[in-house]
């Protein structure tokens, strides 16, 4: 592996702020468009008279719940092949920003291309929602790759949360403009609640794009100098062979990925999922469903500054391992949940651990790579295709289990199984706060 050239400039509170900036810009996607409105709006324009939830899909009938899970899994199916290629590619150019540009332009279109989606055309509203998706799991790979090569290794877990901190933040704002865009329709002149609450989609779009900006102006372009020659697309696949290569220096962090990829799974399943939970199961009206996901999105704030300092307390492994407890009693009081006070309960418990459970994800992980490593981007590529697989795979299974059983309940408490078998991996990595172990 090539030897790093020292980066005077870590820590710098300007470059810090906009890289940031960047979970502020995206978070509204997993917000509004995975968690909130757009859930809610699907369910709503896709359920025909008494209560009928079939829906055709290019000729073929499917419920419309399991369709949106199964395009989902699809969607991170697709996108997964192509990261560790395209991050290859960023290596060896050091050019990470434009593949991250691509992805950010990629997904703020889709979601501006959902206004159009009315309920009769659920093609459109599909395929748009895959690729804004694609857009976001793409993004994120190299935006994560940043981290390692704007702060020391110090300060991972502080500024991993405050990234995650700024994203519920900045999306709780835009919901909050979308909510009364959507509840007060008539006075900003809209014809109908359905064209305000398209036109908050549009709105994602352009927060996305438009706040990505402040990211793309101040992080570094090229911080290590690279001067790529020859072909880019072999010379990207050396470099991800190189990096693939030297895992089996590094067994902790192959051990991590894999505990990773089963509790995420859980994870990032109920965070999709969790308002077309509430709709179906417990009949919640929309302003519940809405009010359910603000009380994730404050605690979760609030959850990833705790267990950040827990971490710094306790270590990042037994801060990583009591979130995953947690996480296995939601899945059993999730079944067990039948009215709207104990869902609201859950959706604290969610919160609380949500946070937390992906900034010191993404920290555990910057800490357990390489430190004589500038293949970064690289590196995340593993994590965030683990990512990726991990949603393919719970998305799937979680409509897999409600096609064959006939309900979500049985799906969310399939999720525990997940947990369990991350939590006994996780608990066989070693994790250290101040020296990597390569053994």
């Amino acid at each position: 592996m090539i030897q790093p050239v020292i980066n005077a400039k870590l820590n710098n509170p300007k470059t810090i702020q906009a890289w940031c900036m960047y979970d502020w810009a995206n978070s509204v996607y997993s917000l509004v468009i995975t968690s909130a409105i757009f859930p809610v709006y699907y369910q709503a324009v896709t359920t025909g008279e008494g209560e009928n939830d079939m829906v055709s899909f290019f000729g073929y009938p499917i419920v419309n719940s399991v369709l949106y899970s199964y395009s989902l899994s699809l969607s991170f199916l697709l996108v997964a092949p192509l990261l560790p290629l395209l991050s290859g590619m960023a290596d060896y150019t050091g050019n990470k920003k434009a593949f991250m540009k691509f992805f950010v332009y990629l997904g703020g279109i889709a979601c501006m291309g959902l206004f159009f989606f009315t309920g009769d055309n659920i093609e459109w509203g599909i395929i748009c929602s895959m690729l804004a998706s694609i857009g976001y799991a793409g993004s994120v790979v190299f935006y994560d790759a940043f981290l390692p090569e704007i702060v020391s290794h110090d300060r991972f877990d502080s500024v991993s949360a405050k990234g995650y901190s700024m994203g519920y933040y900045g999306s709780v704002i835009l919901l909050i403009i979308n909510l009364v865009l959507i509840i007060f329709w008539s006075t900003f002149g809209f014809p109908s609640e359905g064209t305000a609450t398209r036109f908050s989609f549009l709105l994602v779009g352009l927060w996305w794009m438009g706040f990505s900006q402040i990211a793309f102006v101040h992080l570094p372009d090229n911080p290590y100098g690279q001067k790529p020659s020859g072909k880019v697309i072999f010379n990207g696949h050396r470099e991800l062979k190189k990096v693939w290569g030297s895992l089996k220096a590094y067994p902790n962090l192959k051990r991590f990925l894999s505990a990773y990829f089963f509790y995420n799974m859980g994870v990032q399943t109920v965070m999709y999922l969790a308002a077309s939970f509430g709709a179906k199961e417990l009949k919640l009206e929309d302003s519940k469903l809405i009010v359910t996901v603000l009380i994730i999105q404050l605690v979760a704030a609030a959850g990833a500054y705790l267990f950040a300092r827990l971490s710094g307390r306790r270590g990042n492994k037994v801060a990583l391992m009591i979130m995953i407890i947690i996480w296995i009693i939601i899945c059993v009081l999730a079944y067990l949940t039948v009215t709207e006070y104990q869902f609201y309960g859950i959706a604290f418990l969610v919160g609380l651990v949500m946070g937390g459970i992906q900034s010191l994800s993404r920290a555990t992980y910057s800490k357990l790579m390489p430190s004589n490593s500038i293949d970064h981007a690289s590196y995340f590529s593993f994590f965030d295709v683990t990512f990726t697989l991990s949603i393919v795979a719970g998305t799937f299974f979680y409509g897999l289990i409600e096609q064959i059983s006939g309900s979500m309940r049985n799906s969310t408490l399939a999720l525990m199984i997940f947990f369990i078998i991350g939590l006994l991996l996780l608990s066989r990595v070693t994790v250290s706060n101040k020296v990597l172990e390569t053994t």
